[in-house]
């Protein structure tokens, strides 16, 4: 008998006996989360009247505010200084007459380009645009790409490591090509012409005279009076036989600030308070859209910010019945996750509890709809869990046994893998505290048409499947928040970098 299954006999064995203990006074405030009062929040939030709650605008604050209504008339506490709000500034950036011409062919933006890099040139710079393709040190001897722009081939290859790696030999900008087919960079310039009026938001950082601009293979072809074949060819070992052309390329970047907030709510522990058990979710969605469109965000994230607000409710309904949870619990709802996870990296940088002392984050992102995978299943009762054995070998089993007590899901880890190609791992707010080596489990519900489109909408969220997804998440918290040790960090977090 190997370790991890002697380890899996002995934490069923000593879960048996706690969730016995347990079982009438769990089930008993597991009970007030109900599909009605998911519905009721979600109604509102996902409303028109908050305009699909952007970072920084009008329905993000309306959301914090009742977000944080909320929570006080739970009797919880503000944990900052008395308020429910962290605040912040993020810094809205804004690219305005970005032109890029090479030869004489004057490239759109947004149409025939993106511009993902960074940079402030008024006057125009003139330069050269050679052909490396692969980023190999093989094709850096044959071809010279200091001061020039110099255009990738990095199909499959993460573009940020070889942007650095050009800008470290001494380019001055690049034009990379990351996927193959016209339709698919559309579909991506689309989102960027959508994005283009709001500015992208970050946080604050000087400026890096980083001149990137993304084309589809197509149009790189057409730069270099090529076929996209022979560009792939060369690519490999010979760049050097594709012609360099002239190229001509400006910017003027504007920046201002962008207040908004986290919303956090407390619940102090008994005799283990000064450990935290967090439970997060993005309240965030990314309004707007550039035909006048209102992105409600039903499902991404109002599904799993309902949810932590009915979890609230039940260990606040524990707490008031002398059932108080031995560790503290602070419910995290982060703002500007559409915008790069950046509520949580806050949260993480500028911890309200010290890292050290939060014992794991339970993180909601997506449980209010069923997606392509399930749509024709015959058993539709299943949640996504990514992140639960990454970093301790303990939390993976304790979410089993609860769901095997109390909820009977099917617990589906397709995405857990680490070569899986959607990346789901690096794509909420989890991410930000399994880098400090915290233990997480992501909860998800997998992607389906509606997805960042005006169509998610309340109508069309499983409320009675949400509710069981949601009193999974509070059992297992209450167990995590309850037991005599916590969960150790006896794993290797492998996946530090996005």
């Amino acid at each position: 008998m190997n370790k991890k299954m002697i380890l899996a006999g002995s934490l069923a064995f000593l879960m048996v006996w706690k969730v016995q203990a347990q079982d009438a006074t769990a089930m008993k405030y597991a009970a007030s989360i109900t599909a009605e009062d998911l519905e009721t929040h979600l109604t509102y939030l996902a409303s028109d009247e908050l305009e699909g709650r952007d970072t920084g605008e009008k329905g993000q604050k309306l959301a914090a505010e009742y977000l944080s209504e909320f929570y006080k008339t739970l009797g919880l506490e503000g944990p900052v200084e008395g308020s429910f709000y962290q605040k912040f500034n993020l810094v809205s950036v804004k690219f305005e007459k970005v032109e890029l011409q090479i030869g004489k062919n004057k490239l759109v933006q947004n149409e025939d380009f993106v511009f993902i890099g960074d940079g402030d040139f008024k006057k125009t710079q003139k330069t050269d645009l050679v052909f490396l393709g692969m980023a190999s040190p093989e094709n850096l001897k044959k071809v010279d790409v200091k001061g020039k722009l110099v255009g990738l081939w990095a199909i499959g290859t993460q573009a940020q490591g070889v942007v650095k790696e050009m800008m470290d030999a001494g380019a001055a900008g690049i034009i990379i090509v990351t996927m193959e087919g016209q339709a698919n960079f559309d579909r991506m310039a689309n989102r960027y012409k959508t994005m283009s009026g709001f500015g992208r938001l970050g946080f604050e950082k000087p400026t890096k005279q980083e001149p990137v601009f993304m084309v589809s293979s197509d149009k790189m072809a057409e730069l270099f009076n090529a076929s996209v074949e022979d560009l792939k060819e060369a690519a490999k070992s010979n760049p050097e036989s594709i012609k360099s052309q002239t190229a001509r390329y400006s910017m003027q970047k504007n920046t201002k600030q962008v207040p908004t907030e986290n919303v956090m709510a407390y619940l102090e522990g008994t005799d283990k308070k000064e450990e935290v058990l967090v439970i997060s979710s993005h309240y965030d969605h990314v309004g707007i859209n550039s035909k006048g469109e209102i992105n409600n965000g039903a499902d991404d994230d109002g599904s799993g910010t309902v949810s932590v607000m009915e979890i609230a409710e039940a260990f606040a309904m524990a707490a008031k019945e002398g059932n108080r949870p031995r560790r503290s619990i602070l419910f995290l709802n982060v703002t500007g996750e559409e915008k790069g996870l950046l509520g949580s990296e806050y949260y993480a940088e500028n911890p309200v509890f010290p890292l050290e002392n939060t014992v794991n984050n339970i993180n909601i992102d997506m449980v209010g709809r069923i997606d392509y995978e399930y749509q024709d299943a015959e058993n539709q009762n299943y949640v996504y869990v990514i992140g639960s054995e990454m970093l301790s070998s303990h939390l993976k089993v304790i979410n089993e046994y609860n769901n095997i007590t109390y909820t009977n899901l099917i617990l589906d880890y397709r995405y857990d893998a680490e070569d899986d190609p959607n990346r789901f791992y690096y794509r909420s707010d989890h991410y930000n505290f399994a880098k400090h080596n915290i233990p997480v489990i992501f909860f998800f519900n997998g992607v389906h048409d509606d997805y960042h489109q005006p169509t998610d909408t309340v109508d069309k969220i499983e409320f009675d499947l949400m509710e069981k997804r949601a009193r999974l998440i509070f059992h297992t918290s209450w167990d995590l928040a309850n037991r005599e040790e916590r969960t150790p960090v006896d794993g290797t977090n492998t996946r530090t970098s996005r």
